[in-house]
């Protein structure tokens, strides 16, 4: 059991996407899932009662070695990299997408109102995006989806982790209220694409 948890922890640390249990299994060949599941509890446990530097987090269907965010500041001085930002049209074609899933692009200009060519193809561009076929009708336009870099992007398990209706309401508010403290420089009107979020989820 020891061995096995730290190959596993080994190969975590080496793996720049999230590892499912599925592609461990493969490369394991001599462990089965129940044992996988095992070894990854402990290190969960681990890595949680010993409350370093990082700890093991599940997100995208895999599991992931991450820096805690408390010393994110640090790690910023350090990798020193430019945050990637995504505008309010991509925000609320993302958002469209993600609720709406699998949706093609008609619908998606039907909500926004607005042609949304150009921000999709750069969602793709993004991996945030993927095609997942065309549709059986007259055209046969593409069906879209997200992806597990969308997943991965947004700390989130799976598809069903996306906040709801309420959830979102309420971080509008906080935003609102944070705003008239802090200048949020990061967002264009945030609570306008969390507002447009808002709308999408409660029409499914």
């Amino acid at each position: 059991m020891e061995d096995l948890k730290n190959i596993i922890e080994s190969m975590l640390f080496v793996s720049e996407d999230p590892l499912t249990i599925d592609r461990i299994k493969n490369v394991l060949t001599f462990a089965d899932t129940k044992e996988i599941r095992n070894a990854l509890k402990v290190l969960l446990d681990e890595y949680e009662s010993r409350k370093g530097g990082f700890f093991l987090h599940e997100v995208a269907g895999g599991y992931q070695i991450r820096t805690r965010p408390e010393y994110t500041e640090w790690i910023k001085r350090l990798v020193k990299t430019n945050p990637r930002r995504i505008s309010k049209a991509s925000l609320e074609t993302l958002a469209i997408i993600a609720y709406k899933q699998p949706v093609i692009r008609s619908d998606i200009e039907h909500i926004r109102g607005v042609d949304c060519g150009g921000v999709i193809r750069m969602l793709l561009e993004r991996k945030l995006v993927r095609v997942l076929g065309r549709k059986k009708i007259p055209g046969r336009p593409l069906i879209y989806a997200t992806t597990k870099q969308f997943l991965e992007t947004f700390d989130l398990k799976d598809i069903k982790d996306l906040p709801t209706p309420k959830e979102i309401e309420d971080l509008t508010n906080s935003l609102s209220e944070k705003k008239e403290e802090t200048s949020l420089d990061s967002l264009e009107n945030p609570e306008n694409s969390l507002n447009k979020m808002l709308d999408v989820r409660s029409t499914t």
